[in-house]
């Protein structure tokens, strides 16, 4: 078969998969008089012991059994529409390696859906058009292949996990959406399809996130994540727009051999800068890095299945994977940066000029950050929540030195073990009827050994242990950095592999060892996940001790990097004197490097074991680490209060406050401009007397009235309900595209 005829295909079965079970699910929720199934012991007994503790719900209790209408059809066809997309992608993925060896894309146009006739654009650009593309090139192929199994896995997961949930059939539609969704966006042969499936993931976030609606904290955290995604693709669209301007295209194709071509012309005056920042707004919103990642942490409100798809191993990374994408602009804005400011550049004027660098700097700052954050949270849960926040700095660290493949090789092998940690996660949690809370938590190992041998292998592999995957990835961005000449980033990114390190075995500690800490009757009831969840569980497990061989390091094998070798052709050639100069080093330095690497991951494993594995008080020595640096202690328990800053100053600044500024601008200024005309006018004839009431009031206090109906039409836009947002957010892209239309 030829991939170009069956790529489409791929989308295609978890669309129908969530029509289907969307039917059914509402059928079947009209026949219960507009309620989802009963709700037992099995369902919410996770969301309702969590809203006791504010630490985020889950789904999965102990107990009687609920019987959940047309469960049988919502299983098998969720599960079987997205092993049918995995199944699609491998045979595609196959045939396109067949037909081209991987040297080139294969892409498949459907149809055209925005013919928008002549755009002269700013460089003179030929007729735009958008149309429903899909592509296929080894950037696309490795996500669609990751993408689709893992997903698949988490699919065959939530069997056993929601399987007496009341939202059972509502739970996969949900994630059959986001499964097309994501593939949307994967397979995007242009940014407006891409950006299409990036809204997608992003409603879906929105759904699942608060899929306990009922629940105010799960409610609130959906939207938050939506209002944070939003703020980030109002970036992604200015980027967007911008290429239009540009190229006159958002085609992949033709946006890269225009820059390819002639990188001077679109390099001139930073305007290629500017739409790679635009960009990495919107990567950062849906990457969480800072500051718009304080959504992902909360965003465990959801059920863990959400958490391990949605947030470890897919979404999160999309923002990775379209800075990867638009590799070519990032590698010019740096060539232009070195151009326009010479080899003595400092910092800030890398920071205005130098794209790539921004990117170096913000995933930096936002793995050491959130590590540290992660050194003192108590649920499972959010721990794995700021790893993830971390590792995705690792990854921006990687791309934003232009080591685009030792990113994106990040991307796959922590999709493995993150999906196998927050599984894992789920697995404790459902173990003890939904308690989150390590302190209420210990000597799980003997109780239930698949999940804890499973989460060391995983633990063992983001910690960077030798020879597991995490090893490789985390090690070939930490040398790339140091080599690209970034020793700064590079020791704060080395010292954050330490902090991983001490806090994932903290975890294990806490979760797996010593006495339980928790009600003796939970303990009396503990057993072991089933086989639906266990099997997936070690699949990723195994996955994350092999995926890194993938990458072996050319210093240490001669041409042992595949990975980046079959990543090699979706990085465009630019010409010479544009093409970034790579800094070779000795096999010294490279081996000196990884070593180091090896020995800050076991300091990390040792420090941990020391802290919290040995002695008869293995709580003595943390507890006087507290004691001697309490305000230390008290800014990382609380996040360093980032959440309660943008409350005071977004939410009850902006917000509550603005109305108060609007109406004392209103009062004063207006009608003291108003009082003062009509002091200057009150000894003219009737003449100016009819002028005054007939042009000046009627002016002025048509002002005052719009600056009040205006207020109180802003105020009715605070809703707090995110349809709203999202109407006015639709309104104003497509007032932007009409106002394009008309004057371009």
């Amino acid at each position: 078969m030829s991939a170009a005829d069956f790529l489409p295909w791929i989308p295609v079965f978890p669309l129908v998969g969530f029509l289907v079970n969307g039917l059914v699910y509402l059928v079947a929720h009209s026949k219960l008089g507009g309620k989802d199934a009963p709700l037992g012991a099995h369902g919410g007994g996770h969301g309702e012991a969590h809203a006791a503790h504010a630490a985020g719900p889950d789904d999965h209790g102990h107990g009687g059994h609920v019987d959940i209408p047309f469960k049988a059809v919502h299983t098998w066809v969720g599960t079987l529409a997205s092993g049918l997309s995995f199944v699609f992608a491998l045979l595609v993925i196959l045939s396109w390696w067949k037909e081209t060896g991987g040297h080139r894309e294969v892409v498949t146009t459907l149809w055209t859906w925005i013919p928008m006739g002549t755009n002269a654009g700013w460089f003179g650009a030929p007729d735009f058009t958008v149309d429903v593309a899909f592509r296929l090139d080894p950037l696309s192929a490795l996500m669609l292949g990751f993408v689709t199994l893992i997903g698949t896995l988490i699919h065959v997961y939530s069997v056993g996990y929601m399987g007496h949930d009341e939202g059972y059939g509502r739970f996969f539609a949900y994630l059959n959406l986001f499964m097309f969704s994501m593939l949307t966006l994967v397979l995007g042969a242009n940014l407006a399809i891409l950006f299409v499936g990036w809204e997608g993931v992003g409603l879906c976030s929105y759904l699942l996130i608060g899929y306990y609606h009922t629940k105010d904290f799960a409610a609130d955290a959906g939207k938050k994540a939506f209002v944070m995604n939003r703020i980030g693709d109002w970036g992604f669209l200015m980027g967007l727009f911008a290429c239009v301007a540009m190229f006159g295209t958002v085609d992949f194709n033709g946006m890269f051999s225009a820059v390819s071509t002639n990188p001077a012309i679109y390099a001139a005056g930073g305007i290629v800068t500017f739409t790679c920042l635009a960009l990495f707004v919107g990567a950062t919103g849906k990457s969480a890095q800072i500051p718009l990642y304080v959504w992902l942490p909360d965003a465990m409100a959801g059920p863990t299945p959400v958490s391990a798809l949605i947030h470890a191993a897919t979404m999160v990374t999309a923002g990775v994977y379209m800075v990867a994408r638009c590799n070519v602009f990032f590698r010019v804005s740096h060539e232009w940066a070195l151009k326009t400011l010479g080899e003595g550049a400092t910092v800030w004027g890398l920071l205005t000029h130098d794209a790539s660098f921004v990117v170096a700097v913000v995933g930096g700052v936002t793995a050491f950050v959130a590590a540290t954050i992660g050194l003192a949270q108590t649920d499972i849960k959010k721990v794995l929540a700021y790893s993830t926040v971390s590792q995705l700095g690792y990854m921006f660290l990687g791309c934003g030195v232009l080591a685009f493949g030792a990113g994106m090789f990040h991307v796959f092998t922590h999709a493995w073990f993150k999906a196998c940690l927050f599984l894992g996660s789920g697995s404790v949690i459902h173990a003890l009827s939904g308690e989150q809370e390590m302190t209420a938590m210990g000597g799980l190992r003997s109780k239930i050994p698949h999940t804890y041998r499973t989460m060391l292998i995983a633990t063992l592999a983001i910690a960077g242990v030798p020879g597991l995957a995490g090893f490789f990835s985390k090690d070939l961005i930490l040398g790339e950095t140091f080599i690209q000449g970034h020793p700064f980033l590079w020791a704060l990114a080395a010292l954050t592999a330490g902090l991983t390190a001490f806090y994932m075995f903290r975890l294990v500690k806490m979760t797996f060892f010593g006495e339980y800490r928790g009600p003796k009757e939970t303990w009396e009831h503990v057993h072991e996940s089933p086989a639906t969840m266990t099997v997936p569980l070690w699949i990723l497990a195994i996955g994350a001790v092999l995926v890194g061989w993938w990458g072996i390091p050319n210093f240490i094998v001669p041409g042992g990097n595949r990975f980046e070798a079959f990543l090699h052709p979706a990085f465009p050639v630019l010409p010479p004197d544009w093409t970034p100069h790579p800094h070779h080093a000795s096999h010294a330095l490279e081996y000196g490097l990884m070593f180091g690497s090896i020995a800050i991951a076991g300091l990390g494993i040792l420090l941990a074991t020391t802290f919290f594995y040995k002695g008869s008080a293995p709580w003595a020595l943390p507890a006087k680490v507290v004691a001697a640096f309490p305000n230390a202690y008290r800014w990382v328990k609380n996040k360093y209060f980032v959440d309660e800053a943008y409350e005071t100053v977004f939410v009850n600044g902006l917000v509550k406050k603005g109305g108060r500024l609007l109406w004392e601008v209103d009062a004063r200024v207006v009608d003291g401009l108003v009082n003062g005309v009509r002091h200057l006018t009150v000894g003219f004839s009737h003449v100016s007397s009819w002028f005054d009431k007939t042009f000046v009031d009627g002016a002025v206090n048509g002002v005052g009235d719009t600056f009040q109906a205006a207020w109180k039409g802003y105020g009715k836009l605070q809703s707090g309900q995110t349809q709203g947002y999202a109407f006015v957010m639709a309104a104003g892209a497509f007032a932007l595209v009409c106002i394009y239309i008309i004057f371009a």
